[in-house]
């Protein structure tokens, strides 16, 4: 966990997307500001940029500091606190001061894999968000920050336990229904395997993935369709595509 890991990660960010053309993988070298139209009415006006590259070098130490007996969620709730208050970049501060929290978590080895995604909690909730950041800056209460970042932790914690219980439910569902495939068994294993990583795909995409003809892999997909292990979506006759439906919806409870 470095600065130099979040200039990179804001590089990857930024191509394509709104600010890509904001300095993108570079600490800003001019003043930005939050809400309003200019610095005159803004809501907020972070540091001003000749001051960033000293605070996050503190920022940096604060993440690798031993001597500071504190537990790791405390470390990067004030973490995130402080990025988004520097504000170092021109643009996407939002987007890598979540990237911030999963990055550390992964970097500490309290996950295994980025799978705690704050973000969505945050803009289900994005007053309350702004008004616990706000507070600290107006007043210093820095404990209704921590708790709320706290609670953002144990509610998204939780809904990913269970969506993670939901995928392991659903996929001994569908490897008990495939075992009765027959010789079809197996392409249809390798096909739920790819659709675990990637839940659409064409006929077209089938045949490629499985070595199969055309029509042997229409006719594996028309049975799974049969089976309700996929839905096709786009009611043609060709370029169908189909979707892993059931595991899709268990991301969106």
């Amino acid at each position: 966990m470095s600065n130099r890991l979040l200039k990179q990660t804001h590089a990857i960010l930024m191509q394509g997307v709104r600010g890509e053309h904001k300095t993108p993988g570079e600490f800003r070298v001019s003043q930005n500001w939050i809400g309003g139209s200019s610095l005159v009415d803004a809501a907020f006006v972070p540091p001003h940029q000749d001051q960033v590259p000293a605070l996050m070098a503190d920022l940096e130490l604060f993440w690798h500091n031993e001597n500071i007996n504190v537990p790791e969620l405390i470390r990067i709730a004030l973490s995130h606190y402080q990025f988004e208050t520097i504000h170092p970049f021109l643009d996407g501060n939002g987007r890598i001061g979540r990237l911030l929290v999963t990055l550390y978590l992964v970097g500490k080895g309290l996950l295994r894999k980025p799978s705690l995604y704050l973000s969505d909690f945050f803009e289900r909730n994005r007053g309350s968000y702004y008004d616990a950041l706000t507070r600290v800056r107006v007043s210093n209460d820095m404990r209704h920050w921590v708790r709320f970042f706290l609670s953002a932790v144990v509610e998204t914690a939780s809904k990913g336990k269970e969506t993670f219980q939901g995928i392991l439910a659903l996929r001994q569902e569908m490897d008990t229904l495939i075992l009765g495939y027959g010789k079809r068994a197996e392409k249809a294993q390798i096909l739920l395997r790819h659709l675990y990583r990637r839940p659409a795909i064409t006929a077209n995409g089938a045949a490629a993935l499985l070595e199969v003809s055309h029509q042997t892999a229409s006719a594996l997909l028309k049975k799974m369709v049969d089976d309700g292990v996929l839905h096709e979506v786009t009611g043609y006759q060709r370029n169908r595509v189909f979707f892993f439906g059931r595991y899709l919806d268990l991301f969106d409870r």
